[in-house]
């Protein structure tokens, strides 16, 4: 999902350098775009030779459509470096389980709160990936945006977490999964609201504890 009507273009590609970076940092060769959109990550992910096999799935057949043509003439999309898959990150999908990383760059937000347990189990439960880097709005920012109390980023979001339940519900995920997490933001930091994205990256506990890091 890549609609981002309310935010500054820069706040977006902001996100994305962050997420390659992180992604680049850890080291993987393998990885998942988890909701690719139009394939605006997808697009930096395969301009780094680092990255072998970069796979987006994405449940919109109108945007998967998008980013085939935004990405099929790219030399890394012709040297097979890329796969797009037609899908939902709420599902099972064995063909993709144990990537190094995976992605999901503002998306969380556009789940139907009855479904997250589901996407739950099939991302951390099923795909496991090494790294999963997570962003999502900052509700508490949004009136940095003139935006009235209530209103959301984007007419199809479910939901928008401020800080404290986002983290909650990250802790929650990792301690139940097996996994750690670590917080961070993206973009210009208020003293009282904090910064308009909110990244948190799983990393999963190595000796098999359920414990979460800050």
């Amino acid at each position: 999902m890549e609609m981002i009507d309310l935010e500054a273009p820069d706040l977006h590609q902001a996100r994305l350098r962050r997420v390659v970076s992180l992604v680049r940092s850890s080291g993987a060769r393998r990885v998942l775009d988890l909701g690719c959109g139009s394939g605006g990550l997808l697009q930096y992910l395969l301009r780094e030779p680092q990255f072998e096999r970069v796979v987006g799935l994405e449940l919109s057949g109108e945007l998967l459509a998008q980013a085939k043509l935004r990405l099929e003439d790219l030399p890394a999309a012709r040297a097979g470096r890329l796969e797009l898959v037609c899908g939902s990150y709420a599902d099972v999908h064995p063909a993709l389980v144990g990537f190094e990383a995976a992605a999901m760059v503002e998306t969380i937000e556009h789940v139907p709160p009855e479904a997250l347990s589901r996407v739950e189990r099939a991302v951390f439960a099923g795909l496991r990936p090494q790294l999963l880097v997570m962003t999502t709005p900052n509700h508490e920012y949004n009136p940095l945006f003139d935006m009235p109390p209530g209103e959301f980023r984007d007419p199809d979001h479910k939901f928008e977490w401020d800080r404290a339940r986002f983290r909650d519900w990250a802790l929650g995920v990792a301690r139940r999964n097996g996994y750690r997490v670590r917080f961070s933001g993206i973009g210009e930091m208020d003293d009282h609201l904090g910064q308009p994205t909110q990244v948190a990256c799983f990393t999963p506990v190595c000796d098999g504890s359920e414990k979460s890091g800050h």
